[in-house]
């Protein structure tokens, strides 16, 4: 990385830049450990989607070929809760709600919205209104949650696994997907009044990137 003097007044700025790609790439890496701890479980699934948050996270990197070019790291630290929480609270119950099933996937799946429309509103000359900016990450959520559906969906037809047609009858299996988009939705909107009232307003997070690969510029 280039060298800066700490007399000049970019200096503040390229140590955030660096701190936030830092830290950035530790939760990335966390990511990957949960992946790996999941595949060893026998959860490929769960590994599969949390490879692909590695794989969102990584975007901006491999894009503009800078290894500080990372989305802010409380998205990725938010990221990473549920994919550590699923592994460490297996089979837990509170209330009658099982934490590794909708509690936790459902925050991932926020989560992962919660990258994409980051990198968008970074990384992209993208622009998104306040409403449509909320509205974005709950419908991303929903259409996550319902790619979600569909991958247990074709992993308990074509590899045999029982993760969604557990043997329930099929209109329990129904109530069962309606609850998860119902929680996918109230995720999404947390998210999203995360993302508009935090990292749009709040993280200030256009000073943590070099100029040519923020999408906003000097905005």
């Amino acid at each position: 990385m280039p060298t800066v003097d700490p007399d000049s007044g970019i200096y503040d700025l390229f140590e955030r830049r660096r701190l936030n790609a830092v830290l950035g790439w530790g939760f990335v890496g966390v990511l990957c450990l949960a992946a790996g701890v999941a595949v060893l479980d026998g959860r490929p699934l769960w590994a599969g989607f949390t490879l692909t948050l590695v794989a969102l996270a990584a975007v901006p990197a491999v894009a503009f070929r800078r290894p500080d070019a990372m989305v802010p790291w409380e998205v990725l630290a938010l990221a990473s809760v549920p994919a550590v929480v699923r592994l460490l609270v297996v089979g837990q119950t509170v209330g009658g709600v099982t934490l590794t099933g909708r509690v936790t996937t459902y925050v991932a799946v926020a989560a992962a919205a919660l990258i994409v429309a980051v990198e968008l509103d970074v990384f992209t000359s993208v622009r998104m209104t306040h409403t449509f900016a909320v509205l974005f990450v709950v419908v991303t959520t929903v259409a996550t949650a319902g790619l979600w559906a569909e991958a247990r969906w074709l992993s308990d037809t074509l590899l045999g696994t029982q993760v969604l047609l557990d043997g329930r009858p099929e209109h329990v299996i129904e109530e069962a997907l309606m609850w998860d988009f119902v929680a996918a939705t109230v995720a999404g909107v947390v998210a999203g009044v995360c993302f508009e009232y935090y990292f749009r307003r709040f993280a200030d997070a256009t000073p943590r990137y070099p100029t040519e690969a923020a999408g906003r510029g000097s905005d």
